[in-house]
């Protein structure tokens, strides 16, 4: 299987005292050819490149995913 990942963005995940959110694009998740996800990652231990807790988004998903998070909020 063969992927690239990008960390973007490492936000302080509230209300623990090193844990990290980290927001990534990986081009080629599941091997050659599948399409590119956006991954969203959770980390109590503050490491970014080993999340306990991660979700792929399918990149035509993100604007009604970021819709219903707004709607949270």
């Amino acid at each position: 299987m063969s992927s690239s990942a990008a960390i973007i963005k490492e936000i302080p995940l509230m209300g623990t005292k090193k844990g990290v959110i980290a927001v990534s694009k990986i081009d080629a998740p599941y091997g050659e050819g599948s399409d590119s996800v956006a991954s969203i990652g959770i980390s109590l231990s503050g490491d970014a490149k080993s999340p306990e807790w991660k979700v792929h988004l399918p990149l035509g998903n993100i604007d009604e995913v970021i819709e219903a998070l707004q709607s949270i909020k």
